[in-house]
């Protein structure tokens, strides 16, 4: 049953496809192929759409092509387009293609890796070093002007090398960053937790968000990066629009196709992300407005599996949206057993022609006395 919408939070969806999905598929994907996909994901209505990362090609060499693309790329209105950079060097390249890249907003951002193997593994750097940045971090926030600031935690819930994480070490370490900012005078209004190596439950990521919200009431906005490596993340996505209300935002970093993955994880490929077109489906469902086209979003997953050359792993994209009123199946149509048959939502009758009818006659209802196949046409 839907709640009513003004118990429940804002939604916003960063997509993720163009940098966390394609930096783990071929580095031979050529970029006209890239700018297909991109422009496919930029007339859905998404708000934010990740192009890429200025990163070394050498350790990344899927991000070799990331000037070319952004140099070719095609604005589409009403979209915001960001790349990630993961030192100085970087965002000077990032900051050469502002615009059609966006200028960062005036925000400071601390954070910490959990696990301190997956730190030195993913960004050469370890978790006591991390931590000794965050005074210089948080001086170039207030010389910069900054009004709020973010904390944050990666790999919040888990480790593939050391394990479950526990839920009083993320609040510890969430509070040392929110003094820090406190001492500059400027005030903490959003948490980002990541989790690089899938061990999201619903239960552990909904207890975490009660406590945060909780115990500094002041944090409106919650950023989750959750990776799909057991299944879990639609299912804790779906925990943190429960748990959170109408007084805060929701961001939810998300794949088209659920393609992503870090090479420094353990998983590769199979770390995925959670479905772009399957969390839309599902905050539709309840009741959530997302200014996303689902029917745009799931030809923008076709797109990705063009481009990517094999299957991707979201569920909407291959059986459609819950249909309703005249988008309901007609009655009388013949079994359906393959997956190019079940495309019918979006390819049309043809695609099933000649299958198997079981029925010596057209199937009718009391429930649905016109909606045949025969009646349709």
């Amino acid at each position: 049953m839907r709640e009513p919408a003004h118990t429940l939070p804002v939604v916003e969806i960063i997509e993720e496809g163009m940098r966390e999905g394609m930096q783990i598929e071929s580095e031979s994907i050529s970029v006209d192929a890239k700018l297909r996909l991109l422009d496919a994901l930029s007339v859905t209505g998404l708000g934010t759409i990740v192009v890429g990362s200025f990163v070394s090609p050498r350790w990344t060499p899927q991000m070799a092509w990331i000037d070319e693309l952004v140099g070719r790329m095609t604005p589409h209105p009403g979209v915001t387009y960001t790349g990630l950079a993961l030192n100085e060097r970087g965002r000077e390249r990032m900051r050469a293609h502002m615009p059609p890249l966006a200028e960062p907003a005036i925000a400071g951002r601390t954070m910490v890796h959990l696990c301190d193997v997956f730190a030195r593994r993913n960004t050469n750097r370890s978790q006591e070093q991390e931590i000794a940045l965050w005074p210089s971090i948080v001086e170039r926030a207030v010389e910069a002007g900054a009004a709020r600031a973010t904390v944050g935690v990666n790999a919040a819930w888990g480790s593939n090398w050391t394990g479950d994480v526990p839920a009083g070490l993320r609040m510890e370490m969430l509070e040392r960053q929110r003094r820090v900012w406190s001492a500059a005078g400027i005030p903490v209004d959003r948490v980002w937790l990541g989790d690089p190596m899938g061990w999201n439950t619903p239960w552990t990521v909904g207890e975490q968000l009660t406590e945060i919200t909780q115990t500094w009431p002041e944090v409106t906005t919650v950023h989750l990066h959750l990776h799909n490596a057991r299944g879990s993340a639609l299912a804790s996505i779906h925990e943190a629009v429960r748990v959170l209300d109408a007084r805060h935002r929701l961001v939810l970093d998300t794949a088209i196709g659920g393609m992503g993955g870090c090479p420094y994880s353990g998983h590769g490929q199979m770390t995925r992300m959670a479905p772009t077109e399957d969390v839309v489906d599902l905050l539709h469902e309840r009741g959530i407005d997302t200014g996303v086209d689902l029917a745009l979003l799931i030809e923008a997953a076709h797109v990705a599996e063009e481009v990517v050359g094999h299957a991707l792993w979201g569920h909407v994209s291959k059986v459609g949206p819950r249909p309703r009123g005249d988008a309901l199946f007609a009655m009388d149509m013949p079994m359906v057993q393959t997956e190019r048959q079940a495309q019918h939502f979006r390819l049309g009758e043809q695609v099933y022609e000649g299958a198997l009818r079981p029925w010596n006659e057209p199937i009718q209802s009391p429930a649905r006395p016109v909606l045949t196949s025969t009646e349709r046409s």
